[in-house]
């Protein structure tokens, strides 16, 4: 497939605003954030935005990134190995994520509320030999590194408090509201203050092939029901952070800061946040626990204290944050650009947005096999407005086709529906072990992303319908075929199907329809707490109809849809 044989009318739309192809540096994320370490050390590259948390520099953030990265080798770790990370959004995230990366290892993101049998999977299923995290989850740790399953040898744990004030710290212990256990002795369990004492002259850098090696596993739903690892090589992830720059020329180099908001562990922020921070050379000001800071009105607080120039989050989190009383009162005279995605935007709440906070909102798209960022609608510009309702225009360097859902090699023409293919420099090597899934969602260069939209003749897209199955919660990516391998794994349940249903605080929840076996009995509350066992709370199904039968196609299938339309 030539790239001349579909329409490109966003390259028209975009003369004069904005670059559509750029002249890329070819070095890894590593390599801009230690120019900014060597260029401003005494400047923050993070801020740990809880009570007593404290300012990281560049300088600090490299000394212990390199001591991290010695400690990393006397494990032995080699490039190309695998490492997992499982952080909140702390300075202990920044610091191990580039600790791996200049080693040529790979780092394995894995999210913090993942139960045993989640990250059991995605431990195995990715080969890692060591894990990075806090003493909270070293239970949680040591208990999937004692299966024979997999290769995970040595976790190396930290505390909150290392990057809080030691008397704020002792309070929080003291009256309980911080959570941060002390360290067990275990064996291959390393402290992480220990880790940062290494011998920082026998630090080196590995030589990095830019285009072929895999910086990260970027773990998403698989059609077998169980999580697969996108490879994003260096190239890829390098090459997005810079298209979003392109993309948000209007947030100024060396002024304000990000809100990092959105998890370090999900896709949106490898980019929006860690990306575009090394790009700016700006702090990212980390909120480790959105849930219980946005209430208070901490969030509100932080935007002002720190000038934020840039918001990236899900449309539950803005909403959170617009319908907070401190929001009217919040001076948003810092905000430059805010970036929605995870789930689609609602036109009222952009709408909303601009009103309370006096700049725009604007809907972006792309997945965790694009590193993320495909498509963005353009902000800051008083010569194109953003398409509410659309998630935007290609980023630089990015080709967007609709072809035909049963026939990927037939372009659909603008204005018709068909399912999105997208071709750019951010396009995953594939997954991990998977060449099955890899045949069926790449080709000629070509993702398919499995989303049904059209494109209009300003080069526009417009999402009809998400991936069909897919169930997202507060921005979080559910897929119904792993909820429902663990129901099935249940003794008394025969079948079970799950969709999604509205919901106002998290846009959707997950529902599940159950057949139990023959003289089976069985309450909701039953199937919940199993669930809860197996699965992140997100994933947890909250509304339960027991049924004699499912609705099924010819063939089998169950009709998910057809559930959603009956109850």
């Amino acid at each position: 497939m030539v790239m001349t044989d579909f329409p490109k009318p966003w390259l028209k739309t975009l003369e004069g605003v904005r670059k559509t192809t750029l002249d890329y540096e070819q070095v890894s994320t590593y390599e801009f954030i230690k120019r900014w370490a060597e260029k401003i050390p005494d400047k923050p590259v993070a801020i740990f935005a809880v009570k007593g948390g404290k300012t990281l520099t560049y300088g600090q953030f490299l000394d212990s990134m390199k001591r991290l990265a010695v400690t990393l080798e006397e494990q032995g770790v080699k490039k190309g190995d695998k490492v997992a990370v499982m952080l909140p959004n702390s300075p202990h995230y920044i610091i191990a994520h580039y600790a791996i990366l200049s080693i040529g290892a790979i780092v394995v993101q894995t999210n913090p509320l993942y139960t045993d049998y989640e990250l059991s999977h995605i431990i195995k299923d990715s080969g890692a030999i060591g894990m990075i995290s806090l003493t909270m989850f070293q239970d949680k740790i040591n208990k999937v590194m004692n299966s024979d399953e997999n290769e995970l040898s040595w976790g190396i744990f930290g505390n909150i408090a290392d990057y809080m004030s030691g008397l704020i710290a002792f309070l929080g212990k003291l009256t309980k509201k911080l959570v941060d256990p002390k360290m067990k002795v275990v064996a291959n369990n390393i402290a992480y203050k220990d880790a940062l004492k290494a011998d920082i002259s026998k630090f080196k850098e590995a030589d990095i092939d830019f285009e072929n090696d895999i910086a990260l596993f970027q773990y998403t739903g698989g059609t077998t029901g169980l999580s697969k690892g996108a490879m994003l090589t260096h190239k890829n992830i390098s090459c997005n952070a810079q298209q979003a720059r392109e993309a948000i020329h209007m947030v100024p180099e060396g002024e304000g800061a990000i809100l990092t908001i959105l998890p370090l562990f999900h896709s949106f922020a490898l980019t929006a946040c860690l990306g575009l921070s090394q790009q700016l050379g700006i702090p990212m000001i980390l909120v480790p626990k959105p849930r219980e800071q946005l209430p208070t009105g901490e969030v509100h607080a932080l935007i002002e204290k720190h000038n934020i120039t840039f918001i990236a989050a899900v449309p539950t989190i803005i909403n959170t944050l617009l319908n907070h009383p401190a929001a009217k009162d919040t001076k948003w005279d810092s905000l430059i650009a805010s970036i929605s995605g995870g789930a689609a935007l609602p036109m009222e709440l952009a709408r909303q947005f601009k009103e309370v906070a006096k700049a725009d909102l604007v809907e972006g798209y792309g997945l965790s096999e694009t590193s993320p960022l495909i498509t963005i609608n353009p902000v800051g510009h008083d010569t194109i407005k953003p398409m509410m309702g659309s998630i935007g225009l290609p980023a630089p360097d990015t080709f967007i086709k609709i072809v035909d859902q049963d026939d990927r090699s037939k372009n659909m023409p603008l204005g018709e529906v068909g399912e999105i293919a997208c071709k750019g420099p951010q396009i995953m090597k594939g997954y991990y072990q998977k060449d099955k899934e890899n045949e069926a969602v790449l080709f000629d260069g070509w993702f398919l992303t499995g989303d049904l939209a059209y494109m209009d003749d300003a080069g526009f897209t417009y999402i009809v319908d998400r991936k069909k199955d897919m169930i997202i919660v507060s921005g979080n990516n559910v897929y119904p075929l792993e909820v429902e391998n663990v129901l099935f794994e249940h003794p008394k349940i025969f079948e079970a199907a799950c969709a999604g249903y509205s919901d106002e605080v998290k846009g959707e929840r997950v529902g599940a329809w159950i057949v139990l076996h023959p003289g089976e009995e069985m309450t909701e509350e039953e199937v919940i707490a199993y669930c809860k066992e197996k699965l992140a709370p997100y994933k947890v199904p909250k509304r339960i109809t027991f049924r004699e039968e499912l609705p099924k196609t010819m063939i089998g299938k169950v009709l998910r849809r057809k559930l959603q339309e009956t109850d």
